[in-house]
């Protein structure tokens, strides 16, 4: 694996206050679990920061005419997304983003529709704003790829308690990165029965094998409206700690609830260092982040091929999108929250199906952004411990 990026070196992170590594108890267990990365992130980016550093004073944050500029030139550059910076909200992470556009739109009671197995901070989110969570679990094939099942989601949306969709659009933790066809459906059965669509389309830039991430708000005019998009570098280049994201809601009266609640949630200020990285990130960024989708694929395909000659009874979710694994435990007899009890066990820390909803059990996510050394490593313990259980 060839490249003018580094991936292979492995940096230490034990001890720099990373929440992946440093929440293990015992410091020789290999957190595979959270979704951040094991890679420094692009150097265009370390080279921008580094600069703003050395500048020395870090006071309020005014985000200006390039940051705009490179958000925009970006979207329409790369996925065919016309963006008017005036539909853009700057905040602190999507996760906020998701919370204040709920708080927005909705009332307390009010019912939020979101494709299950899901990310699990959706449904803190649609609890912390008093509303209660109307699952629309996704049809899973012989062929153990996912689907998304219309005929449920028609029937939700029309129960006028439910006002809002969640669309996680590349999907975490399935992996299916959701195709024009099933986002034109999608926003056909919203549109009509007055749902509005919350697009978190916080993996789009990693996609994989041919899949192309479409924004929900390219397809209609009608669903741009009828919908905000939640956007951010943080997932792709590796910066969630700088805490950066984008509302992309062109609807004026739309987008003045959001900001609206923007600010009675506090998340409207945001640092210097995530504004700087983003502009970087979307101005100077591609080559590395190119990079990084053909090691992380390569790490995908190393994966599949050892869990087919190592376990061949378990079966691992084709990828299309985002750098999660996810894993078909079925055979194991345990639960998804037994299984990855005894991986800790082992020094071994993947997440459960289970936090992404009852749907998801049966299976475990494996974050594929790291090291290959590392990624063989755990593999190891993972295979010990199934291979085991018989």
């Amino acid at each position: 694996m060839t490249s003018e990026f580094d991936f292979d070196t492995i940096v230490p992170r034990r001890g720099t206050g990373s929440y992946k590594w440093d929440t293990p108890s015992d410091p020789a267990t290999l957190p595979l679990w959270v979704a951040d990365m094991d890679f420094r992130t692009a150097p265009a980016i370390i080279d921008a920061l580094r600069r703003r550093v050395d500048h020395g004073i870090f006071g309020y944050t005014y985000v200006g005419e390039d940051y705009y500029k490179a958000v925009c030139e970006w979207f329409a550059s790369q996925h065919g997304l016309e963006i008017d910076p005036q539909w853009i909200i700057y905040t602190s992470g999507v996760v906020p983003a998701v919370s204040a556009i709920i708080k927005a739109l909705t009332s307390p009671g009010d019912k939020v529709i979101t494709q299950t197995p899901a990310y699990n901070c959706f449904f803190s989110s649609i609890r912390n704003d008093e509303c209660i969570l109307a699952s629309n679990p996704l049809l899973h094939d012989s062929n153990g790829r996912y689907t998304i099942d219309f005929d449920n989601l028609e029937s939700l949306a029309e129960d006028p308690a439910c006002k809002v969709l969640i669309l996680c659009n590349p999907h975490n933790p399935s992996g299916r990165c959701w195709t024009p066809d099933e986002l034109h459906r999608v926003g056909e059965i919203c549109l009509k029965n007055g749902v509005f669509v919350i697009a978190d389309e916080i993996h789009c830039e990693l996609t994989f094998d041919g899949h192309r991430y479409t924004p929900f708000a390219s397809i209609s005019h009608e669903f741009a409206l009828n919908s905000a998009t939640c956007i951010s570098p943080s997932k792709a280049f590796n910066i969630a700690g700088l805490q950066i994201a984008n509302i992309v809601a062109p609807d004026p009266k739309i987008r003045a609830k959001i900001d609206r609640a923007i600010n009675i949630n506090e998340v409207c200020d945001v640092n210097p260092f995530g504004v700087v990285a983003t502009v970087a990130a979307y101005t100077e960024g591609d080559p590395w982040l190119q990079a990084l989708k053909r090691y992380l694929w390569d790490n995908y395909l190393w994966l599949r091929e050892t869990i087919a000659l190592e376990i061949p009874q378990y079966r691992l979710t084709p990828l299309e999108a985002t750098y999660l694994a996810w894993l078909d435990i079925t055979p194991s007899d345990l639960t998804s929250e037994k299984l990855s009890e005894r991986l800790l066990s082992h020094r071994l820390m993947l997440n459960a199906g289970t936090m992404y909803g009852a749907e998801g059990e049966g299976f475990i996510r494996i974050n594929l952004a790291t090291p290959r050394k590392i990624l063989e490593e755990a593999v190891a313990i993972l295979l010990s411990v199934l291979k085991s259980i018989g």
